[in-house]
């Protein structure tokens, strides 16, 4: 057997802790480091380390001192920012894209004018620098419209403006926020599904799809949210249509980035809408969705660590194996999430219960005497041989626990015909 190695996440929430959860259950890896990590990673072997993840010299500092094979990325602010610029430069390898391809998360104008530019279908859009001009274009768009922030905004920074009044205040409120820029979409309609790609310069492997939920509440009520719950596979999208999407979606992008000489190695989460006109692309991600990731990995037969270590390295891709087993998360969310999180509030105890895991995210203090620490909390996830069955796991253990202070939606999966 190979020697094994040392890795490094860098991160804090449920998608990092599902990633370094992986790579720990690979054979070739001695020991997954996660910075900074959170407190419950204790409970699969992950040693979180104290240093942020914006503090690149650090971590660099970190990496060789530790020895670390290569850094896996977790946040998009970080890729924007150019950690992998700045490790490259250290003479460190490290998975995600840099700074010149994470525009494609890091503005909405930059990734809709690469759509543009390689045929890769989306919405009918327009990019305004102006307050005035917005709100006197905004009517072309039809209602509902689409209004959103240009930048980074955490999967938060979307309205849907049922109206022209509603359009109006969103705007307002948009460029007194400081926008410098906004994007105006006509609003799609259609199931939405992620596709998630680990691209290695134009080779590429898909993974398992997933389907999320941004709304906070039950009927896809309430503000946008980072995802309150996501479950793998998608029995409702059919090999054809999937394949539709690889041929009109991901061809065309993969070839953009390689025509665009971006030389991408790092994840790329394709946000779709099923249209009446075919598939349609909502917006890019350059890394792993939250809390998609947290279903998806659990059904990779595939060592991640292999496939990581090999885009990495520019070796041939293995072959992105599923399991037959059908995973299910529902999202724990304190009060008051997205737009004004309680903080520090006591958690319960959360058993040990063989039908479940627990991904945990925002979370302080010990694993005896967890405190709540922002948004999004942790995730339930069941998995078993369908859908049903991991979705009842997760509910029935939801049910059971006296969180207060906390909440979840109850109707993750309804469009999956679940109940």
């Amino acid at each position: 057997m190979e020697k094994q190695v040392n890795v490094l996440v860098v991160g804090e929430g449920g998608r990092e802790f599902a990633v370094a959860k992986k790579l720990q259950e690979s054979p070739r890896v001695k020991q997954v480091y996660c910075a900074p990590g959170n407190v419950g990673m204790s409970t699969v072997g992950v040693v979180p380390v104290a240093i942020a993840e914006t503090d690149f010299a650090k971590l660099i500092q970190f990496a060789k001192e530790h020895n670390v094979a290569w850094t896996f990325v977790g946040p998009e602010d970080c890729l924007v920012d150019g950690i992998v610029d700045e490790f490259k430069a250290a003479g460190l390898k490290i998975f995600g894209p840099d700074a010149r391809a994470a525009q494609l998360e890091g503005s909405k104008d930059y990734a809709l004018n690469f759509m543009n530019n390689y045929h890769v279908p989306t919405a009918r859009h327009a990019t305004y620098r102006d307050q005035t001009a917005a709100i006197n274009n905004v009517g072309q768009f039809g209602f509902p419209v689409v209004i959103k922030e240009n930048g980074l905004a955490g999967g938060k920074g979307v309205v849907i403006a049922k109206d022209r009044v509603e359009a109006i205040k969103t705007i307002k409120e948009m460029f007194v926020n400081g926008q410098a820029r906004l994007v105006i979409e006509e609003c799609l309609s259609g199931p939405e599904y992620s596709m998630f790609v680990l691209i290695s310069n134009g080779h590429y492997r898909i993974l398992p799809m997933a389907q999320d939920h941004k709304r906070a509440f039950d009927g896809d009520k309430g503000p946008n949210t980072g995802g309150m719950g996501a479950y793998s596979p998608l029995p409702q999208l059919s090999s054809a249509v999937r394949q539709q999407m690889i041929d009109e979606v991901l061809k065309p992008t993969v070839d953009g980035l390689v025509a665009g000489e971006y030389h991408y190695h790092g994840i790329l989460y394709i946000g779709l809408i099923l249209t009446d006109d075919g598939p349609k692309v909502i917006e890019y991600n350059v890394r792993l969705g939250d809390p998609e990731t947290q279903v998806i990995l659990p059904r990779m037969k595939t060592d991640l660590f292999e496939l990581v270590d090999a885009a990495i390295n520019d070796r041939p891709l293995p072959e992105v194996e599923e399991n037959e087993d059908a995973c299910f998360g529902v999202v724990l969310a304190s009060k008051g999430y997205p737009t004004k999180p309680i903080h520090g509030q006591k958690l319960g105890t959360f058993p040990v219960d063989p039908n479940v895991t627990i991904d945990y995210a925002n979370v302080a203090g010990t694993i005896n005497d967890l405190r709540g620490a922002g948004g999004r909390l942790l995730m339930v996830i069941g998995k078993d041989d369908s859908l049903q069955k991991a979705r009842d796991h997760v509910y029935d253990y939801l049910r059971q626990l006296d969180e207060p202070e906390c909440f979840y939606r109850h109707d993750i999966g309804a469009k999956a015909g679940l109940q």
